[in-house]
Protein backbone atom coordinates (compact mmCIF):
# COMPACT_ATOMS: atom_id res chain seq x y z
CA UNK A 1 0.00 0.00 0.00
CA UNK A 2 2.48 2.40 0.88
CA UNK A 3 4.67 1.95 -2.45
CA UNK A 4 1.24 2.67 -4.19
CA UNK A 5 0.93 5.54 -2.33
CA UNK A 6 4.43 7.13 -3.13
CA UNK A 7 4.67 5.83 -6.87
CA UNK A 8 3.51 8.54 -9.58
CA UNK A 9 0.16 9.18 -10.31
CA UNK A 10 1.30 11.81 -13.07
CA UNK A 11 3.60 14.30 -13.81
CA UNK A 12 3.42 17.97 -13.89
CA UNK A 13 5.93 20.28 -16.07
CA UNK A 14 8.50 16.96 -15.55
CA UNK A 15 7.27 16.90 -11.67
CA UNK A 16 6.06 13.63 -10.23
CA UNK A 17 2.90 13.60 -8.29
CA UNK A 18 2.36 10.84 -6.12
CA UNK A 19 -1.06 9.30 -5.86
CA UNK A 20 -0.38 10.13 -1.86
CA UNK A 21 -0.68 13.66 -2.39
CA UNK A 22 -3.23 13.58 -5.29
CA UNK A 23 -4.99 11.98 -2.77
CA UNK A 24 -4.09 14.60 -0.10
CA UNK A 25 -5.30 17.06 -2.49
CA UNK A 26 -8.92 15.78 -2.34
CA UNK A 27 -9.53 14.89 1.02
CA UNK A 28 -8.07 18.37 1.73
CA UNK A 29 -10.11 20.55 -0.06
CA UNK A 30 -13.13 17.82 1.27
CA UNK A 31 -11.68 18.43 4.71
CA UNK A 32 -12.27 21.95 4.92
CA UNK A 33 -14.95 22.47 2.77
CA UNK A 34 -16.84 20.73 5.17
CA UNK A 35 -15.38 22.56 8.28
CA UNK A 36 -16.62 25.92 6.36
CA UNK A 37 -20.55 24.65 6.89
CA UNK A 38 -19.85 23.15 10.38
CA UNK A 39 -20.53 19.90 9.55
CA UNK A 40 -19.03 17.57 12.24
CA UNK A 41 -17.63 14.87 9.28
CA UNK A 42 -14.77 17.08 8.73
CA UNK A 43 -13.00 15.64 11.40
CA UNK A 44 -13.57 11.92 9.83
CA UNK A 45 -11.88 13.24 6.71
CA UNK A 46 -9.54 15.05 8.00
CA UNK A 47 -8.21 12.27 9.64
CA UNK A 48 -7.78 10.82 6.46
CA UNK A 49 -5.99 13.95 5.28
CA UNK A 50 -3.79 14.17 7.83
CA UNK A 51 -2.06 10.24 7.56
CA UNK A 52 -2.17 10.48 3.29
CA UNK A 53 0.09 14.23 3.63
CA UNK A 54 2.39 12.69 6.07
CA UNK A 55 3.46 10.09 3.88
CA UNK A 56 4.20 12.97 1.52
CA UNK A 57 5.93 15.13 3.99
CA UNK A 58 8.51 12.21 5.23
CA UNK A 59 9.15 11.14 1.93
CA UNK A 60 10.82 15.33 0.98
CA UNK A 61 11.75 15.47 4.33
CA UNK A 62 9.81 18.06 5.93
CA UNK A 63 9.49 16.55 9.46
CA UNK A 64 7.63 18.73 11.21
CA UNK A 65 5.05 18.88 9.18
CA UNK A 66 5.15 15.06 9.15
CA UNK A 67 5.04 14.82 13.01
CA UNK A 68 2.42 17.10 12.73
CA UNK A 69 -0.21 14.59 11.17
CA UNK A 70 0.10 12.84 14.53
CA UNK A 71 -0.77 15.56 16.47
CA UNK A 72 -3.64 16.28 14.08
CA UNK A 73 -5.26 12.48 14.37
CA UNK A 74 -5.45 13.53 18.26
CA UNK A 75 -6.82 17.09 17.86
CA UNK A 76 -8.91 15.64 14.94
CA UNK A 77 -10.36 13.28 17.74
CA UNK A 78 -11.11 15.58 20.42
CA UNK A 79 -12.66 18.09 17.72
CA UNK A 80 -14.82 15.84 16.43
CA UNK A 81 -16.18 14.85 20.61
CA UNK A 82 -16.12 18.74 20.98
CA UNK A 83 -18.36 19.90 18.32
CA UNK A 84 -20.99 17.12 19.05
CA UNK A 85 -20.97 17.42 23.11
CA UNK A 86 -18.54 20.79 24.30
CA UNK A 87 -21.79 23.09 23.51
CA UNK A 88 -23.92 24.27 26.85
CA UNK A 89 -25.97 21.49 28.22
CA UNK A 90 -23.42 18.85 26.11
CA UNK A 91 -24.94 20.00 22.97
CA UNK A 92 -23.35 20.47 19.86
CA UNK A 93 -20.54 23.21 20.18
CA UNK A 94 -21.54 27.10 18.70
CA UNK A 95 -19.24 29.41 17.02
CA UNK A 96 -17.53 31.98 19.61
CA UNK A 97 -14.71 34.19 19.94
CA UNK A 98 -11.16 34.34 21.33
CA UNK A 99 -10.64 35.67 24.81
CA UNK A 100 -7.90 37.86 25.66
CA UNK A 101 -6.56 35.36 28.01
CA UNK A 102 -6.67 32.35 25.80
CA UNK A 103 -4.60 35.04 23.14
CA UNK A 104 -1.46 35.75 25.62
CA UNK A 105 -1.34 31.77 26.43
CA UNK A 106 -1.95 30.62 23.00
CA UNK A 107 0.85 33.61 22.17
CA UNK A 108 3.20 32.68 24.93
CA UNK A 109 3.27 29.12 24.20
CA UNK A 110 3.60 29.45 20.48
CA UNK A 111 6.70 31.66 20.29
CA UNK A 112 8.40 29.17 23.22
CA UNK A 113 7.24 26.14 20.75
CA UNK A 114 8.49 27.56 17.68
CA UNK A 115 11.62 28.82 19.02
CA UNK A 116 12.73 25.42 20.34
CA UNK A 117 11.58 23.42 17.21
CA UNK A 118 13.36 25.99 15.17
CA UNK A 119 16.87 24.70 17.23
CA UNK A 120 15.49 20.96 16.93
CA UNK A 121 15.18 20.72 13.38
CA UNK A 122 18.42 22.90 12.69
CA UNK A 123 20.47 21.21 15.25
CA UNK A 124 18.91 17.64 14.67
CA UNK A 125 17.68 16.87 11.11
CA UNK A 126 18.51 17.71 7.46
CA UNK A 127 16.15 19.99 6.99
CA UNK A 128 16.71 22.92 4.66
CA UNK A 129 14.01 24.94 5.64
CA UNK A 130 13.96 24.99 9.55
CA UNK A 131 12.46 28.37 10.48
CA UNK A 132 9.37 28.38 7.96
CA UNK A 133 8.77 24.35 8.66
CA UNK A 134 8.99 25.11 12.39
CA UNK A 135 6.53 28.26 12.20
CA UNK A 136 4.11 26.45 9.99
CA UNK A 137 3.58 23.91 12.38
CA UNK A 138 3.08 26.00 15.52
CA UNK A 139 0.30 28.13 13.61
CA UNK A 140 -1.59 24.87 12.31
CA UNK A 141 -1.49 23.40 15.81
CA UNK A 142 -3.38 26.53 17.14
CA UNK A 143 -5.33 27.38 14.52
CA UNK A 144 -6.19 23.46 14.95
CA UNK A 145 -6.99 23.62 18.49
CA UNK A 146 -9.23 26.85 17.77
CA UNK A 147 -11.47 25.36 15.44
CA UNK A 148 -11.65 21.87 18.23
CA UNK A 149 -13.24 24.89 20.48
CA UNK A 150 -15.14 26.30 17.27
CA UNK A 151 -13.38 29.81 17.57
CA UNK A 152 -13.83 32.47 14.85
CA UNK A 153 -10.48 33.50 14.67
CA UNK A 154 -8.71 29.99 13.81
CA UNK A 155 -9.78 30.86 10.27
CA UNK A 156 -7.09 34.09 10.79
CA UNK A 157 -4.42 31.85 11.95
CA UNK A 158 -4.88 29.11 8.94
CA UNK A 159 -4.92 32.33 6.39
CA UNK A 160 -0.84 33.58 7.67
CA UNK A 161 -0.22 29.88 8.14
CA UNK A 162 -1.02 29.36 3.84
CA UNK A 163 0.82 32.46 2.97
CA UNK A 164 3.72 30.76 4.34
CA UNK A 165 2.54 27.45 3.03
CA UNK A 166 2.06 28.34 -0.20
CA UNK A 167 5.72 29.25 -1.17
CA UNK A 168 7.23 26.55 1.15
CA UNK A 169 5.90 23.56 -0.66
CA UNK A 170 6.21 25.47 -4.11
CA UNK A 171 10.32 25.79 -3.03
CA UNK A 172 10.13 22.19 -2.09
CA UNK A 173 8.95 21.21 -5.69
CA UNK A 174 5.08 19.78 -4.34
CA UNK A 175 3.28 21.67 -6.94
CA UNK A 176 0.08 20.13 -5.96
CA UNK A 177 0.37 20.77 -2.64
CA UNK A 178 1.76 23.80 -3.22
CA UNK A 179 -2.11 24.43 -5.14
CA UNK A 180 -3.96 22.38 -2.26
CA UNK A 181 -3.03 25.36 -0.51
CA UNK A 182 -4.20 28.19 -2.31
CA UNK A 183 -7.54 26.77 -2.78
CA UNK A 184 -7.69 26.11 1.33
CA UNK A 185 -6.66 29.98 1.19
CA UNK A 186 -10.01 30.47 -0.43
CA UNK A 187 -11.81 28.06 1.40
CA UNK A 188 -9.73 30.13 4.67
CA UNK A 189 -11.80 33.25 3.54
CA UNK A 190 -15.02 32.00 2.77
CA UNK A 191 -14.49 30.06 6.47
CA UNK A 192 -14.24 33.14 8.13
CA UNK A 193 -17.49 34.85 6.58
CA UNK A 194 -19.37 32.10 7.02
CA UNK A 195 -18.39 31.76 10.92
CA UNK A 196 -18.86 35.27 11.37
CA UNK A 197 -22.28 35.53 9.80
CA UNK A 198 -23.23 32.22 11.64
CA UNK A 199 -21.97 34.22 15.11
CA UNK A 200 -23.93 37.37 13.82
CA UNK A 201 -26.97 35.41 13.40
CA UNK A 202 -26.70 33.60 16.60
CA UNK A 203 -26.03 37.26 18.77
CA UNK A 204 -29.23 38.18 16.78
CA UNK A 205 -31.43 35.48 18.19
CA UNK A 206 -32.50 36.99 21.57
CA UNK A 207 -33.00 40.39 20.05
CA UNK A 208 -35.44 38.80 17.51
CA UNK A 209 -37.32 36.86 20.38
Amino acid sequence: MLDWLLSTAFTVYGTPMTWAEVLGFATGVLNVWLLVRQNVANWAVGILNVLLLGVVFVTYGLYADASLQVVYVVLGLLGWWQWLRGGERGGRLEVSRTTRTEWTVLAAVGVAATAGLWLLLDRVTDSTVPLPDALTTVLSLVATYLQTRKKLESWWIWIIADLIYIPLYLYKDLWLTGTLYVVFLGLCVAGLLAWQNALRARAAEPVAA
